[in-house]
């Protein structure tokens, strides 16, 4: 019989031109969805005549009640290692297997920094005005040299960061629960007393942590008024970690001097959402992982998954 695969939020419709689907045959059929799917109601339903689906970072939640109302599904391939929307123990008990995919670390880094730039030189402002026939200089630049980067994390994509900042001649420090001076000395970068005191002494934060329950609502309104007025944050990381709502009362009441986002507590973001509109923000539309190279490796490995386990031996099994 042959198998139905839906391969989900593929927005920029690259997903089977990013790896070679026709090694899997006539087995499978590829179906390719560019419109996401928003409930469990239209998930069911949409997918109620798939036997596999891939699906796109921690889009799509597969909570138990979802897992049972698919009962074609055998296999659900996620891009990345590391899914925290999926019911592991739900997977298992309907006989659903969960494979994952490698993901570089060096796109996240990439776009952090496009996002720093971004505000410290005021590039989309500029440029809006440029086209425009707007003043001609109307920003004034926040220098790197010199000034205090703080890290939130200092894992594979935080310590990327870092020498970064490093490269660019700034004062690096990092600080997170687990983190230790060894830690931070191997990286190059000096270990903050606290988290309070890193927000109190950066120009920049970046944050780089992994969401869970330590590290959901960490950086909130008590947070936010430690920084500066002059400094800027950066969250490429998760959503949750950063208040939402006490960051856009930040951004409204000028008491940073902006925001670079590229997540959210809801994705994608409706046109109505407060985010679109607020001032002294650059956001992006989950960017983060977005590159040619990245959906090369998250579809290329899906296929050898899928064809893993067709074979009967399934390959970089989740948890």
């Amino acid at each position: 019989m042959r198998l139905r695969c839906a391969v989900l939020d593929d927005h920029q419709g690259v997903a089977t031109a990013s790896a070679d689907w026709s090694v899997l045959g006539d087995r499978v059929e590829v179906v390719a969805l560019r419109e996401h799917l928003e409930g469990e109601d239209a998930l069911a339903a949409a997918l109620a005549g798939y036997d596999i689906v891939v699906t796109l970072r921690e889009r799509v939640p597969f909570p138990g009640s979802l897992i049972a109302r698919l009962p074609r599904l055998r296999l659900l391939v996620a891009s990345g290692m590391r899914n925290s929307v999926i019911d592991y123990a739900a997977a298992e008990a309907h006989g659903v297997t969960v494979c994952g995919t490698a993901s570089s670390p060096a796109p996240p880094v990439e776009l952090t920094w496009a996002l720093l730039l971004g505000l410290a030189r005021g590039i989309v402002e500029e440029s809006g005005a440029l086209r425009s026939g707007g003043p001609w200089q109307s920003t004034v630049g926040a220098d790197l040299h010199g000034r205090r980067l703080g890290l939130l994390g200092l894992g594979k994509i935080g310590s990327r960061v870092a020498r970064v900042g490093l490269a660019f001649g700034m004062r690096v420090s990092a600080w997170s629960r687990n983190l230790t001076a060894e830690r931070a000395e191997e990286v190059g970068v000096e270990l903050a007393a606290g988290k309070e005191d890193l927000l109190a002494v950066s120009d920049f934060v970046s944050v780089h942590l992994a969401l869970g329950e330590r590290t959901r609502g960490l950086v909130g309104a008590a947070e936010l008024a430690l920084m500066k007025p002059t400094a800027y944050l950066v969250n490429t990381s998760r959503a949750a970690i950063v208040d939402q709502d006490a960051l856009l009362a930040a951004l409204r009441e000028g008491r940073i001097a902006g925001a670079g986002i590229d997540v959210f507590d809801l994705e994608p973001l409706p046109a109505s959402h407060p985010m679109r509109s607020a001032p002294r923000l650059l956001a992006t539309p989950h960017l983060g992982y977005v590159s040619r190279a990245n959906y090369a490796t998250y579809y290329g490995q899906a296929v050898e998954d899928i064809q893993a386990y067709l074979a009967g031996s399934p390959v970089r099994r989740l948890p």
